[in-house]
């Protein structure tokens, strides 16, 4: 079992002065979380981190040139694969416990997954590979031995706390649903919505063995009350407030018709 190895295997790009976005090239689509910087006066943030298959912080360091604080929107392998590396590490506290003994799953291999999680997963349209990466991080590299490393949180969020950085202010928005302990991010100074993987622009997995879908349809309804202007997802490319109403109705028509809200308008 072998795969070229990659030159790097980061990538960032700025989309303001404060709002970067890193990610990993070389993972699945499925598997490749949007890492969200957010640089403040006073704190910067980075909202989540990725597989853990390379040092994530080191790379963060140099290419934003200051300490972070890692901040996980839930506890699923490719959104928590580093937190171990980072000083300061915060989550919401339904999934501490979890984060701080070991994952219930989460694996690099198709044949390491159980049939329920691949039945969940392509049910919605994704199509899994043998292997979610296309390239190894490094030589002798195994995918078979992933584990995401056990990482007890230094702080434990719950909704309607306030990240400060000083110049901005995020408040938590727990979200169960994908996950117990799912949370957002929300700025409402400027309408941007940090949403984790309880929206983004792709099929929404509702079947995992942590997902429950009641939960799901009322965290969509909350994120459909709030005047949002742009969300940085935990996939896939940021949208508009219109393309959250259109992606939330998608969601509800495929649940159950007789339970879809109205549009509340774009």
């Amino acid at each position: 079992m072998s795969f070229k190895i990659a030159d790097r295997w980061f990538e960032h790009r700025r989309l303001d002065e404060e709002i970067s976005l890193v990610w990993e090239p070389h993972a699945d689509p499925f598997a490749r979380c949007n890492m969200w910087h957010v640089r403040g006066r006073t704190r910067d943030l980075l909202i989540d981190t990725g597989l853990g298959i390379q040092e994530l912080r080191p790379y963060v360091e140099q290419v934003f040139g200051r300490p972070v604080t890692a901040v996980i929107t839930h506890a699923h392998f490719d959104h928590s694969g580093s937190f171990h590396e980072f000083d300061e590490r915060w989550m919401h506290a339904a999934e501490a416990v979890e984060m701080a003994t070991g994952l219930a799953w989460g694996a690099l291999c198709r044949n390491q997954m159980t049939a329920n999680v691949i039945e969940a997963i392509e049910s919605t349209g994704y199509q899994l590979p043998d292997i979610l990466l296309d390239a190894w991080p490094c030589e002798n590299f195994d995918p078979r031995a992933y584990r995401v490393p056990p990482a007890a949180p230094t702080l434990q969020l719950g909704d309607g706390e306030i990240i400060d950085l000083g110049d901005r202010r995020l408040e938590v928005l727990h979200l169960p649903g994908h996950s117990s302990g799912s949370i957002g991010l929300w700025e409402s100074r400027t309408g941007t919505l940090f949403s984790g993987d309880t929206i983004y622009d792709g099929p929404l997995i509702d079947g995992l063995p942590d997902n429950r879908r009641t939960d799901y349809g009322n965290s969509l309804r909350r994120l459909l009350d709030l005047p949002v202007r742009i969300v940085h997802a935990g996939h896939d490319p940021s949208f508009d407030r219109s393309r959250l109403v259109i992606l939330a109705k998608d969601y509800f028509d495929r649940e159950s018709p007789a339970r879809c809200p109205a549009s509340r308008g774009g």
